[in-house]
């Protein structure tokens, strides 16, 4: 009973880490080009229920896992996201052009990369656990790198409304590819009924190859 306490504890600690921490990067970001919309809402904050957003945080990691018993895997790997921080991309723009909006937009995602690569690197140090608090941390770590690396690969999905696809689309205003940018007006509105084919159809398998690979490398 005490493993189990122990394992779901890291588990909820490195999903809120990782989520609450992606959402903060792209405010911090674009109150770096001079947006305070999230200063002003209050959603810098670290704390974890001004950023809860009850179905990618709540119902949808529910899901995985709920989902991923009853097909028998004994280790589910779950992963959602937090409320979005509200960014004004105009005054963005404005300040940083469409490279400054970029920024914003893959702010998150840099964010868990190198959680999980600081993470990677500090299991190295602790070693093989030998007591609660060396399991618990041991844990922690390993879950920060697994959640980090599918959040991370997730949100450069090239689909709206994720990163990947607003990263995509303001490069493509930069270099003027005004066709990029049209076909993604265009597909904006069927953006979350593309990303629940691919995640509970076959095509996660491939979508999240990338995932696999770096975690294998990683741990």
């Amino acid at each position: 009973m005490e493993f189990y306490i122990i394992k779901y504890t890291a588990l909820a600690f490195a999903f809120v880490i990782a989520i609450v921490g992606h959402e903060i990067m792209h405010g911090l970001v674009a109150k770096h080009y001079g947006d305070l919309t999230a200063t002003q809402e209050g959603r810098l904050s670290i704390n974890p229920l001004k950023h809860i957003d009850p179905f990618g945080s709540i119902v949808f990691p529910l899901i995985l896992f709920i989902s991923q018993k009853l097909a028998g895997v004994a280790d589910p790997i779950v992963f959602g996201w937090a409320k979005p921080v509200p960014v004004n991309i105009f005054t963005v723009v404005n300040r940083g052009g469409y490279i400054g909006a970029f920024n914003v937009s893959v702010a998150g995602v840099v964010y868990n990369f190198a959680l999980a690569v600081i993470a990677s690197s500090v299991i190295g140090l602790v070693g093989e656990p030998s007591g609660l608090i060396s399991l618990f941390l041991y844990m922690f770590l390993m879950y920060t790198v697994l959640i980090n690396v599918i959040l991370a690969v997730f949100n450069l999905f090239p689909i709206p409304p994720l990163d990947g696809a607003n990263a995509l689309k303001y490069l493509s205003l930069e270099f003027k590819c005004h066709k990029v940018v049209q076909f993604y007006n265009k597909i904006e509105p069927y953006g979350m009924i593309i990303l629940m084919i691919i995640l509970f159809t076959p095509l996660s398998n491939y979508f999240f190859y990338p995932a696999e690979v770096l975690i294998k490398i990683l741990l």
